[in-house]
């Protein structure tokens, strides 16, 4: 981790920024799968910008299985997920789509600039809309980080996971929804 970011991760904590855990950690189910779509299933509606100012959105992502990782820059599961989504990043695009979704205010973006930095992402990452961050809009329930959500090719949601999703284990959903799909 670079200095600054270090430094920063430091400062909020300080600040009391980043809660304390609890004494006994929830358990978390894994993966879930939708039921396979039937025909004229509409894929899930989601429009963003990346930080690079691009769209993020079900038309830029149609056509590939997508991987979303929705975390937050103060959770140090979400870092671990981030790392994670590089590698696979790495080692499937451009078959494969991945991006991350932050699940913060705007007001954050120097915070989630630095942290992007720092673990050196190199695809989209965006903020997610106030519906999102309520828990409600297309990615509704969704209130833990990280979560990670895959898409089919057609931009329906075709599994979820709650917490944090190992390598391996982002290969076998991103396996798993792509044999469905076969």
């Amino acid at each position: 981790m670079k200095p600054q970011a270090l430094a920063l991760a430091v400062a909020l904590g300080a600040a009391g920024c980043v809660a304390d855990a609890p004494a006994e950690a929830p358990v978390l189910p894994t993966a879930s799968f939708a039921p396979e779509p039937g025909p004229g299933t509409p894929p899930v509606a989601f429009a963003w910008t990346d930080l690079r100012g691009r769209p993020l959105s079900t038309a830029s992502m149609r056509g590939r299985v997508t991987v979303l990782a929705f975390i937050a820059t103060y959770d140090v599961a979400s870092q671990a997920q981030a790392r994670f989504l590089t590698a696979l990043s790495r080692r499937h695009v451009p078959r494969l789509n991945v991006a991350l979704v932050i699940l913060e205010q705007p007001s954050n973006q120097p915070l989630v600039e630095a942290f992007v930095d720092s673990l050196g992402i190199e695809y989209p990452v965006a903020f997610a809309d106030a519906a999102t961050l309520a828990g409600e809009g297309p990615f509704e329930g969704l209130h833990h980080v990280p979560s990670v959500v895959v898409l089919d090719r057609e931009g329906r949601e075709r599994a979820r996971r709650l917490g944090l999703a190992t390598e391996q284990q982002l290969d076998e959903l991103v396996r798993e929804v792509e044999a469905a799909a076969k």
